[in-house]
């Protein structure tokens, strides 16, 4: 499949500034496995299950949702989700969530990334998480130079990859704090962070055909931000599994699609228009409009 240029469409008109991503579905190998990790590790609450599939959330809307597929397996070296991010209210929350971590000893690596605060982790099949808050206040993100670093509030320079000060972040906690009840409601899905098979051509999907706005390149370590509304990313896409890596095969484990929310019906219908003026293959559904990146990262867009 080729993806239209941003010179083979109309030009690009950013998408609605209230876009956001609203969940990821994943299909797993262990559904009830991964639902004892997800609730028992991160708090997340169970909003529904049926036969192969569940759904979990905050206290309110899915924001992740885990399908058992038959005979799946996690392929290395392939395209697919990096990891997805939940975005935390504040320090206290998430220094919760890593004392938990800690009080489990499940593996997991907090880092300072200047304008947020995260740590990492996989589950128990290899999809990447990220939890996070921001912290602006701190400093902010630099890409001028094709690299990722920061500047702290400052001034000073930062490769924006620090290890986190846990002493300072857990002094957020109060003594005695209970750390296993579940993830604070407020806790929404910030960001998806995908591997891609060619850069440019992804930003030409993203940015010259849905309209997402360049937040930053990072060539030298082939990286790139796309945001809705000025965010610092709602999709970050790298080519670390390599240059052109093969698209997953149809048993992979993994990514099933992440679901773009957009706040209007006039949005939905002016994207579906642009992919149909494209000619690029999507699916109306109950749910939404399915498609997939050129690397076949599956997409779902529905209204809010």
């Amino acid at each position: 499949m080729t993806t239209p240029t941003k010179t083979e469409i109309e030009e690009t008109i950013s998408i609605h500034p209230k876009t956001a991503i609203a969940s990821v579905a994943l299909t797993v190998a262990d559904l009830t496995g991964l639902l004892d990790f997800y609730q028992k590790a991160l708090g997340l609450q169970l909003n529904w299950r049926a036969e192969a599939s569940a759904g979990l959330g905050a206290g309110g809307q899915d924001l992740l949702q885990l399908y058992q597929g038959e005979s799946v397996r996690r392929y290395r070296g392939v395209t697919g989700l990096y990891h997805f991010a939940l975005l935390y209210p504040g320090r206290r929350e998430l220094a919760r969530a890593i004392a938990r971590l800690f009080q489990l000893r499940y593996a997991n690596y907090p880092t300072d990334h200047i304008m947020t605060k995260s740590t990492y982790l996989d589950d128990p099949e290899g999809n990447g998480i990220e939890l996070y808050t921001e912290s602006p206040e701190d400093g902010w993100w630099n890409m001028e130079s094709g690299s990722f670093g920061a500047i702290r509030a400052d001034g000073s320079w930062s490769d924006g990859r620090e290890p986190l000060d846990l002493e300072a972040l857990f002094q957020h906690l109060q003594p005695g704090e209970h750390l296993d009840g579940p993830i604070p409601a407020s806790t929404r899905m910030g960001h998806v962070h995908l591997h891609v098979g060619d850069l440019n051509e992804a930003l030409d999907f993203y940015h010259g055909l849905l309209g997402f706005d360049v937040m930053g390149i990072a060539k030298q370590v082939g990286a790139a931000f796309v945001s809705a509304g000025g965010y610092h990313h709602h999709i970050g896409l790298n080519t670390w599994q390599g240059e052109h890596a093969p698209q997953p095969p149809s048993d992979a484990a993994g990514l099933r699609h992440f679901t773009i929310l957009l706040p209007e019906a006039e949005e939905l219908a002016r994207l579906k228009a642009r992919l149909e003026a494209a000619d690029y293959p999507c699916r109306v559904t109950d749910d939404g409009i399915l498609l997939a990146d050129p690397s076949a990262n599956g997409i779902l867009l529905r209204l809010s």
